[in-house]
């Protein structure tokens, strides 16, 4: 299916910021790649900030459908797919066109608090823990909510150190440590399908 304008120049920008950053690509950059002129793009988007923030909300929607799918894939049960995120994120930084997290990399250029491209950058983070918090809750854990924070913190670390150093086995080394938390986490319940008995009714 053929793109209409709009969605050529978004798609344009997109390549742009990822690759290039948000500050070093121009407006005059992404006419030439999207074929079109300044005054259609201004027609779709009223400035280049706005342009980003679509970028990034765009990028929102399609990395976290396209991550959590690729997991769901990969696991079927909720510890499980906890674990299988370090490998779907081991298998997304493989790729030659990765350039770290969009999400990261633009808070990077703009770390004023209140800046929308911050904001939107936080937004897409709550938004993942949450969903690792809700897998933490599913399979047990203790502090879901502190579980999702720690195993977060390692898939950002990962992106950072990959993207410093390509091929750094950063993705598997957090995978083992998110082991460890997962275990230490999950509440131990006592299988209540064998029989009990009365320290009084023992011969």
């Amino acid at each position: 299916m053929s793109l209409n304008l709009q969605e050529k120049i978004l798609r344009a920008a997109s390549e742009l910021f990822y690759s290039q950053g948000i500050r070093a690509t121009g407006v005059d950059a992404i006419v030439k790649a999207a074929n079109t002129t300044k005054m259609s793009l201004y027609k779709y988007f009223m400035s280049k900030d706005d342009l980003v923030l679509a970028f990034l909300h765009k990028r929102d929607e399609d990395f976290r459908g396209w991550f959590v799918d690729q997991v769901d894939r990969k696991a079927d049960t909720p510890k499980a797919k906890l674990l299988a995120v370090f490998d779907v994120l081991d298998e997304w930084m493989a790729t030659p066109k990765f350039r770290g997290c969009a999400f990261i990399n633009a808070t990077a250029e703009f770390p004023l608090a209140g800046n929308p491209v911050l904001q939107v950058s936080a937004e897409f983070y709550d938004h993942f823990r949450r969903y690792i918090a809700d897998l933490a809750e599913q399979c047990g854990s203790k502090s879901p909510e502190s579980l999702a924070l720690q195993l977060s913190l390692l898939l950002e670390g990962a992106i950072v150190s990959e993207q410093m150093k390509r091929h750094s086995g950063s993705a598997e080394q957090a995978k083992q440590a998110a082991i460890i938390l997962i275990e230490h986490s999950i509440i131990d319940i006592p299988d209540t399908s064998l029989p009990t008995s009365n320290p009084g009714e023992q011969q």
